[in-house]
């Protein structure tokens, strides 16, 4: 039983939010951040960039984070931001040139998460799940929604696609050919139905966001321990998430570069490969997989296929069915010595969605020694794996659609 509520979200005006919706702060290079900063006086950057007004971009800690608040609230007094009246759930579009992608951002429970109704697929981090928390505590708010998935159901669609047929309360385009649209869903009757239906939903799965749901789990127990008269009720209670049906997800597969063969001549690596590997040589030909348990290699100049020999290797959970697992217990920790895998400086990943020749092109750089591809995840192994009570291996899934910050901002 999945609980959902609606809010009063702090949105940017009609006319200014194509300026102020950002895409996530991480993903700007220096030069592209100095860029933004500089032209667009509207852009969300300005808030989570503080000391950019007083040119300094080294600020960190709580002293950067009480600058990101008093940003936010001059954002508010200049009348770019303004709070809803009332309280309502909001259906996001993101069009991309071969992709669409309509949900419902909407509050979710911290109990859920705690009992199990909201599952996480990957692990966190420790240090960022603290550091985030910090953030969210002097901040108050947050500007960017926690991605879940559900099961698709009728209902629930039929109620997105009547709003979809009206005019949208913001719809506007980016530079990366990208269109972006939102509507308030303020009407009781659909408030109730929708949430009522997700009262059916026994699971949601997290797509993206695993240390910002963590970190808002974490900030209401201090909240709550803070707050002699805490309810239950109050909006630290709950987080802000985009729900998207899962026949909507798009997920695609990280490639893994490494930096050298732990002492392996290519030749000798090759034999160690053969354990449980039938190897194909594709030499200059892009070779990619076709099937689950195959692999693409690209090593010394020459294309591979690596196909697992099944009679050799064990299945014995969801978790070890996965390709990303195969490959770390049969090569990344025995062969190459790579036990860490979140961590190990020797490994690095890249996400296989724009450059299909990129296993060959770093390799060929002489940054690393080899590389390999595989078939992307599907829902249905992350949710077997996730119903097991199971964690997949850092870097296995990159999950679409990445969100903007700013559409709407939750505060608490």
């Amino acid at each position: 039983m999945a609980s959902i509520k609606p809010f009063k979200a702090v949105r940017a005006t009609r006319d200014k939010v194509a300026m102020v919706s950002s895409k996530s702060y991480e993903v700007y290079t220096p030069e592209m951040l100095d860029s933004k900063l500089a032209f667009n006086p509207y852009t969300f950057l300005h808030v989570i960039n503080p000391g950019y007004k007083y040119h300094k971009q080294d600020l960190s800690g709580e002293l950067r984070f009480k600058l990101v608040h008093n940003r936010y609230l001059e954002f508010k007094e200049n009348e770019i931001f303004a709070q809803d009246e009332t309280p309502a759930f909001y259906i996001y579009q993101k069009i991309t040139p071969t992709k669409s992608f309509c949900g419902i951002i909407a509050a979710t429970s911290v109990a859920d998460y705690h009992n199990n109704i909201i599952k996480k697929h990957e692990g966190t981090l420790r240090k960022r799940e603290l550091l985030f928390e910090n953030y969210l505590k002097n901040t108050g708010f947050n500007a960017e929604p926690v991605l879940l998935t559900y099961p698709d159901n009728d209902v629930v669609t039929a109620i997105v696609e009547k709003y979809t047929q009206e005019r949208a309360e913001y719809e506007f385009s980016t530079t990366d050919k990208i269109s972006h649209a939102l509507w308030l869903v303020n009407d009781p009757s659909d408030i109730e139905q929708i949430t009522t239906e997700f009262k059916e939903i026994n699971t949601l799965y997290i797509a993206d966001g695993h240390h910002r749901s963590t970190s808002s789990c974490l900030l209401a127990e201090r909240l709550a321990k803070e707050n002699p008269k805490h309810t239950g009720t109050e909006d630290y209670n709950f987080f802000m998430s985009y729900l998207l049906p899962e026949s909507q997800l798009s997920i695609h597969e990280f490639n893994r570069f490494i930096k050298d063969l732990n002492g392996f001549t290519p030749d000798e690596f090759l034999i160690e490969l053969d354990t449980f590997f039938r190897i194909e040589r594709w030499n200059q030909e892009l070779y990619k997989p076709q099937e689950k348990h195959h692999f693409s290699m690209y090593l010394d100049g020459a294309f591979y296929g690596l196909y697992l020999r099944k009679s050799l290797y064990n299945f014995t959970d969801a978790l070890s069915k996965l390709d990303a697992q195969i490959l770390y217990t049969t090569v990344l920790k025995p062969i190459l010595g790579i036990n860490d895998i979140r961590n190990d400086s020797k490994i690095v990943y890249s996400q296989n969605k724009s450059d299909s020749l990129e296993l060959k092109t770093k390799v060929d750089s002489g940054a690393f020694k080899v590389s390999f591809g595989m078939l992307p995840a599907s829902i249905k192994e992350l949710k077997e794996i996730v119903d097991a009570g199971l964690l997949m291996p850092p870097k296995t899934t990159y999950i679409e659609p990445k969100l903007r910050s700013a559409l709407t901002i939750y505060e608490f």
